[in-house]
């Protein structure tokens, strides 16, 4: 990934928490078979002392018959991202001298795979992934909440991943190649929208101007 430096995120603490905020990631792979991508949640363990990525597929996805155990992949997460129009820039009206662009922020996990067949560790993945994910609710489903002979006919079922983490790489491009009025324009311009990730955006602009003045 190409990363200009005004836009280079180097904070450990804000790469992981974006790897915690939005777990859906691609992996990306590159076999005999060629280049493949998978849509994985994943979760960011540590385990004796390094940063893991914790996830499952399918048994009957091919992945871990094409890749071979230990190869190096690449994970891709995504955060809030959308559209910027010129018309934030109050500099539009100034000089005309804009353009369009996107802003986005984003993880790039370069990293070893494994895979796991053990059933002990797919089900701990499987209630690890599920409690994160049931957090939010007022009245969370739990693992035990299924019948226990049906959990472990299911767990044959799958594969687990563990990806030791070899480096984090991130991108935040929150409108820091812009005069302090167009970055205002923007938050402005994108609070008032009503859809969230917009918002989000916004608040990333703002937070951002906030920490690099």
């Amino acid at each position: 990934m190409h990363i200009p430096k005004k836009f280079e995120q180097k904070d450990p603490i804000q790469l992981k928490e974006l790897i915690n905020s939005y777990p859906f990631a691609t992996l990306i792979t590159n076999s005999d078979l060629g280049l493949e991508a998978n849509h994985i949640p994943f979760i960011l363990n540590q385990t004796k002392g390094k940063d893991v990525l914790q996830g499952h597929i399918a048994k009957v996805n091919p992945l871990w018959r094409n890749l071979k155990d230990k190869s190096e992949v690449l994970v891709v997460f995504n955060g809030p991202n959308c559209y910027i129009s010129p018309n934030y820039y109050p500099t539009k009206k100034e000089t005309g001298k804009v353009v369009p662009t996107w802003n986005y922020v984003t993880v790039h996990v370069k990293g070893i795979i494994s895979y796991v067949h053990g059933g002990k560790w797919k089900l701990d993945n499987v209630n690890n992934l599920t409690n994160q994910h049931e957090a939010g609710f007022s009245a969370p489903w739990s693992i035990s909440d299924a019948p226990e002979i049906y959990i472990q006919k299911m767990l044959p079922a799958i594969v687990g991943l563990e990806i030791e983490v070899l480096s984090i790489t991130g991108q935040w491009k929150l409108s820091q190649n812009q005069p302090e009025k167009n970055n205002q324009g923007v938050v402005a311009g994108l609070s008032q929208e009503s859809d969230s990730d917009l918002r989000k955006v916004a608040e990333l602009v703002k937070n951002n101007a906030i920490e690099t003045n």
